[in-house]
């Protein structure tokens, strides 16, 4: 059965700030899972230099799996890369509803240029088309999402009364 809300899109889509405005609305807890893997683990570029993406895909599943068991329904962020593992895909299909947060690569790449926070599958440098590349090979996970909201240009408020509005009528079903 479905209690779950599972944010999924591009890394710096606003998974985390809308997820946590999100739980606030709905009275729910919420869960950032590269948090998790920060809080286990340690930072996910050291996790990634010294470990790699392999290592780094496992401890994700493991977050992903301890967000799912969670007994009362809670607003899970996922990380962007957490859908190129299948079996993370079949637990969020069986347990939560998959929300995609769609946003333009030109405003992600314009958001990780700003942002502090190194993304190792980009590079130091990332550029538009290195972006729109990786973007396009998840886009086929992210849009089987149960909704899709488009970001550009929306406020966090309207994207998240967008996303209650949709729970509310798919709920009630």
């Amino acid at each position: 059965m479905k209690r779950h809300v599972a944010l999924v899109g591009f890394m710096a889509s606003g998974k985390t700030t809308i997820g946590r405005k999100l739980a606030k609305k709905l009275r729910r807890p919420f869960c950032d899972t590269d948090a998790l893997i920060v809080q286990n683990h340690g930072s996910i570029q050291a996790i990634f230099a010294n470990e790699g993406e392999t290592a780094f895909r496992r401890y994700e599943s493991e977050a992903i799996q301890t967000a799912l068991d969670r007994e009362e329904g809670s607003v899970i962020a996922l990380g962007g890369g957490a859908l190129t593992v299948k079996r993370n895909c079949k637990l969020l299909d069986e347990r939560a509803y998959r929300v995609f947060i769609k946003v333009p690569a030109e405003q992600i790449l314009a958001r990780v240029r700003r942002s502090r926070e190194v993304r190792p599958v980009l590079g130091s440098a990332p550029t538009l088309e290195s972006v729109g590349a990786l973007y396009a090979t998840r886009m086929t996970e992210y849009e089987k999402a149960d909704h899709v909201v488009e970001v550009a240009r929306r406020s966090d408020a309207t994207v998240v009364a967008e996303i209650v509005e949709w729970l509310r009528g798919t709920v009630a079903q």
